[in-house]
């Protein structure tokens, strides 16, 4: 399947394991020495309106996008629960 890659910045993630929206794409990595892609990266969601940053961005392998359609993508993902349990864990007390 050929994609542009402007294209596939623009879609929404969908993890089809408990159907939740993880954000879009911003950006691939890249293995140089086979030229293919090895991972899409999900920028992190805003702490507390963006006043306190972001949390880590997701990294989600290649092997896992299930289907890329016109306007999703669908990955099975099932440490999401483990970003989740991060996230919680990072908060910052006030």
């Amino acid at each position: 399947m050929i994609c542009k890659l402007s294209e596939l910045m623009k879609k929404d993630v969908i993890n089809t394991a408990d159907g939740a929206r993880l954000g879009s794409v911003c950006d691939l990595e890249v293995d140089t020495d086979t030229a293919r892609v090895k991972r899409i990266v999900i920028k992190g969601r805003f702490r507390l309106f963006g006043l306190l940053g972001r949390f880590s961005d997701k990294l989600i392998e290649w092997d896992n996008i299930k289907l890329i359609g016109v306007d999703t993508i669908f990955v099975e993902c099932r440490e999401e629960r483990e970003y989740k349990k991060r996230e919680q864990e990072a908060e910052i007390p006030y």
